[in-house]
Formats: structure tokens, sequence, C-alpha cells
């Protein structure tokens, strides 16, 4: 026989196959998308909050989340793998040293502000960016010599100038405009 907790597990596999939720803490800023039934339609409304608690109990998980609706807080409480949660989205991530934010209830304006916390990662960026950066030096450095050659010897072909004598007769063009436009300014005056 089976334990609830076995059942509980796979039902949360199923439903975790189904709908992807995002790893989030208390202290983060999600918009959590409801479905909400009218009549025969189904429609999707957004209530987006600071999550100021979250509980971990596999199947019966939850988390509250906290809006300032013109001017009156508004707490809301969501079963995680309930069908009635659309889609959550971490918004921001907030820097705070407890699980349950329940003193932010007390808290107006400012006081009630907090701050981001900036994911650091700059070790493996870096390092996977100076490899990239060094294959991609080293390869086309031959090949750049082997397109100069081949691109020269297809304008000698075409009797078309190369981009340095392109650029050379882009100068002279934009002197000839210059010249034109300095005499008539003489003979308006």
């Amino acid at each position: 026989m089976k334990n609830i907790e076995d059942i509980n597990k796979e039902s949360v596999k199923k439903i975790l196959a189904k709908n992807k939720i995002p790893d989030f803490f208390s202290g983060d800023t999600i918009k959590v998308g409801v479905r909400i039934a009218e009549g025969k339609r189904e429609r999707i409304q957004y209530f987006e909050g600071v999550c100021i608690a979250k509980k971990n109990r596999s199947i019966n998980s939850s988390f509250t989340v906290r809006k300032i609706s013109f001017g009156e807080g508004v707490e809301r409480t969501f079963a995680l793998y309930s069908p009635i949660v659309g889609s959550i989205k971490v918004i921001r991530s907030g820097k705070v040293r407890r699980a349950k934010l329940y003193y932010l209830r007390d808290r107006k304006g400012k006081s009630a502000r907090i701050s981001e916390k900036i994911k650091k990662r700059i070790g493996i960026d870096v390092s996977e960016q100076l490899n990239e950066n060094e294959i991609v030096k080293t390869a086309p450095t031959t090949a750049n010599k082997q397109s100069e050659e081949n691109r020269e010897q297809e304008s000698k072909k075409s009797n078309e100038p190369t981009t340095t004598q392109k650029s050379e007769v882009s100068k002279a063009a934009e002197a000839k405009s210059e010249l034109k436009k300095k005499e008539l300014k003489t003979e308006k005056k």
C-alpha cells in the first residue's frame, strides 16, 4: 500500500510536469495570474505584490502575497499547486533576513520597502566569455587574411575600386560639396 506522502509526491510531479513554478522566497515581488471563472468564460487576473510568507508542505504548500491597493493593505493566500494559480512570475528578488514578513503589516510608505537582492555571477560569466573570445580571436585571423586576399582579387577582376579607393573617392566628393556650399554663400552675399 502507498502512503499518503507517496501519493502527494506523485501528484506534485504531475502538476510540475504541466506547469513550471519558479523558485521564489519571502521578500520577492511576484505577479500571480489567478484564474477567474465568470459564467462560461474564464479569464486571468494578476495579483502583484510582495510575498510575505511561504509554507513548504509538499502538496499543501502555500504562499501569501501582500499588496497595497488604494491605500489599503490586501493580503491573499494561494495554494502553490492549486489549479486556480495560472502563473507565477518573479518581478524582483528582495533582500530579507526572515522567513515570515508579518512586520510589514504595521509599516507604511518608505519603511515598508524591501531592498533588492543583486545576484552576482561574475566569476562564471567572465570565464565563459574569455574562452569564447579566445576561440573567436584565433580562428578568424587566418580566415580574415584569406578573405581579404579573395576580395582584392575579385575587385581586380571586376574593375571595382577597393575599400581604400572608395574612401578616397568619398572624401573627394565631400570636399567638392563643401566648395559648392561656400560658393553659394558668397553668391548670396
